[in-house]
């Protein structure tokens, strides 16, 4: 494995660690407008057969499973990063100059909204698209099928206002048709946060058509000319305001004569109650009939939808993985990942252990690192250098890491060799003084120095995690169970 820039790698940070840490790991913008620009890539099928071990039925995430008639994987690619993966039946793409297009054009699209669409297959008959994974599942999961307790009514409103906030970027950027609007869409990232699928983007022609849309839930004028509009989209927004609203899937017909004989209380999900204001529930259910409409004219257009929910959020100091009830720090069942003796030490931040770890394995992975001295450095400064971490080895041994702290910083500070054990070992020495900027920073400079050294992204979680960064560490975790699994391997 290559040289490798994790997220808080050196190649990008300032020289100054320690400042604007805060500022780098919270980089969310309010109109979900703004995402990481990932880039698109058009694999081979080879690539996206390895990704999902051969389209395994053990990595199929669709909720209808092998039975959906166009099946989910997850998969991961050689960049290491989690994907959906999902593969269309043979006749669902006939063209595939066409397949090819609209998958470009979808991939232009970023947004923190949306699961993005990273990237596509064209090969033979065989059609193919690949999308940021979500490790949370659906909305139809959290909505219909909770287990402990029903989704709280302050998630409820965030799921909507997120996914207007999507339609609305959706149309800006001249992406306004989503077909098959409803709870499987939307989906949950690895901060609890709703995103709108990407796949919806996708129109198998070009006059609009859908072809997978329960009659039941589907805009009037879709049964009288098989079109879906923008229009079309907003009536769909107002079915899902429907399921928010109630916690089943209730078809608009009925609602809408509950509606109008004022007997909206009635709409409302029972798990809800004492638990949400009446005006509230009104606002709501108001908006959700101007989106049933049966004129399309008469519907609000998505800059609306957004404006009308704003005001209506409830806790918005509180992250989404709280309203949504996912455990601090966790991993989805999906992504559990299978940690090494020192990641678990790291995953508990059991630092005795840590350091236990580190005293056996002594400097043997410094052997690769080239420290070209010349003689006049043997001669003149190297007694002193290695004198310094002579001493902070007896200290670090003995546990007196203030001590070992000292003695390292003056090996670091000759110059004349670099080590990224003696980083590794300062940088445990700095978690046990409570100084986890400073470990951070230590952490980041063994990486650099060794861009492949599991050890580096480990001391990187334990820091992360002593700094309330819990997602990334999280990430640091995974890269360094990845590097020596392979190190071990070959």
């Amino acid at each position: 494995m290559g040289a490798r820039c994790s997220k808080f790698s050196l190649c990008w940070w300032p020289s100054n660690i320690k400042s604007n840490l805060h500022d780098l790991s919270h980089n969310d913008d309010d109109d979900g407008s703004k995402n990481e620009k990932v880039g698109f890539t058009e694999y081979t099928l080879d690539q996206l057969k390895i990704a999902t071990s051969g389209f395994s039925p053990e990595n199929i995430v669709s909720e209808h499973g092998e039975k959906a008639p166009n099946v989910v994987y997850r998969g991961r690619v050689e960049d290491d990063r989690l994907v959906a993966v999902k593969r269309f039946n043979k006749s669902a793409w006939p063209d595939s100059r066409q397949f090819l297009e609209e998958a470009r054009a979808v991939g232009q699209l970023r947004s923190e909204r949306l699961a993005n669409l990273v990237g596509c297959c064209c090969e033979g008959e065989e059609r193919l698209l690949v999308a940021e994974f979500m490790p949370y599942e659906t909305l139809s999961r959290h909505l219909f099928h909770w287990e402990t307790q029903p989704m709280k009514w302050a998630m409820r409103l965030r799921v909507a206002l997120y996914l207007a906030q999507a339609l609305e970027y959706c149309s800006i950027k001249g992406r306004a048709l989503y077909h098959d609007l409803n709870a499987y869409r939307i989906l949950f990232d690895q901060d609890g946060n709703p995103r709108l699928s990407c796949f919806g983007l996708m129109k198998n022609s070009r006059d609009g058509r859908s072809y997978s849309t329960n009659l039941a839930f589907t805009p009037p004028e879709y049964l009288r000319n098989g079109r879906i509009t923008a229009e079309s989209v907003v009536y769909s927004f107002g079915t899902l305001l429907l399921d928010l609203l109630s916690g089943k899937h209730i078809p608009p017909s009925h609602a809408l004569d509950l509606i109008r004989g004022k007997n909206f209380l009635m709409l409302m999900d029972s798990g809800l109650e004492g638990h949400f204001s009446n005006d509230d529930g009104t606002e709501l259910v108001r908006l959700a009939s101007r989106c049933l409409q049966y004129e399309p004219r008469e519907r609000p257009n998505t800059k609306t939808l957004v404006t009308a929910l704003t005001p209506l959020q409830k806790e918005t100091s509180v992250p989404s993985s709280v309203l949504l009830g996912i455990p601090d720090g966790s991993l989805s069942p999906k992504e559990t990942i299978s940690l090494t003796p020192f990641g678990e030490a790291c995953s508990r931040r059991d630092l005795t252990e840590i350091h236990e770890i580190l005293e056996k394995v002594g400097y043997k992975d410094d052997e690769d690192v080239a420290n070209e001295l010349s003689f006049q450095m043997w001669t003149n400064q190297i007694q002193d250098t290695l004198n310094s971490k002579k001493h902070g080895d007896s200290a670090f041994r003995a546990k007196d890491f203030s001590m070992a702290i000292d003695c390292y910083t003056q090996f670091i500070d000759g110059g004349t060799m670099v080590s990224p054990t003696v980083y590794a070992r300062r940088c445990l020495c700095y978690l046990m003084n409570d100084m986890a900027q400073e470990a951070l920073g230590d952490a980041m400079q063994a990486q650099s120095i060794s861009p492949t050294w599991p050890t580096a992204f480990y001391l990187q979680a334990v820091a992360l995690f002593f700094l309330g960064m819990d997602n990334d560490a999280q990430e640091s975790l995974k890269d360094g169970t990845t590097l020596e699994t392979r190190k071990h391997k070959y």
